[in-house]
């Protein structure tokens, strides 16, 4: 196991406590938090699926992203991110779910910078976004915080239920 963090560890607990099946829908993270998730053994009991979603075509096709959503607000917006952590929880047998988009950079804009990710933690009832400004912590450094913060997110959102 490369880079175990042991936020998945607790959340692995958290969930078989629970009963609680977990979906992911990641952009700028590429895979890492279902990869956090699936680095422990046992896993399998409440990880159903993520859902790797770069593009904006494949975040519609596979998450039911709106295209005029994408339109008006950009990937990396709560909106999207609302609709990817919706979209990953009905098209899985998860309980909740998590979504990330984001600009781990190098780069950004003037009105979307470098470190901006924008997060979603869906339930049945409810679905909950956040924007974290992480900063140019350089493209890596992004990416993992992007991840811990998403496992803190199912986390919260376990503990809730």
């Amino acid at each position: 196991m490369a880079d175990v963090t042991p936020l998945a560890e607790t959340l692995l607990e958290c969930a078989r406590k629970r009963g609680i099946m977990v979906a992911c829908a990641e952009s700028c993270t590429g895979g890492m938090v279902a990869a956090a998730i699936t680095d422990w053994a046992g896993s399998s009991a409440i990880f159903d699926r993520g859902f790797v979603t770069y593009t904006n075509a494949a975040k519609i096709a596979l998450l039911k992203v709106k295209p005029v959503t994408l339109e008006a607000y950009g990937a990396v917006s709560e909106e999207v991110a609302s609709e990817m952590a919706r979209g990953a929880l009905a098209n899985s047998d998860a309980t909740i779910a998590v979504s990330i988009t984001g600009i781990a950079g190098p780069g950004g804009s003037e009105h979307k910078p470098e470190g901006r990710v924008c997060f979603g933690a869906a339930t049945a009832n409810d679905c909950q976004t956040e924007t974290v400004e992480f900063g140019a912590l350089g493209r890596a450094k992004v990416r993992v915080a992007a991840r811990d913060h998403a496992l803190q997110l199912l986390i919260n959102t376990c503990e809730r239920i």
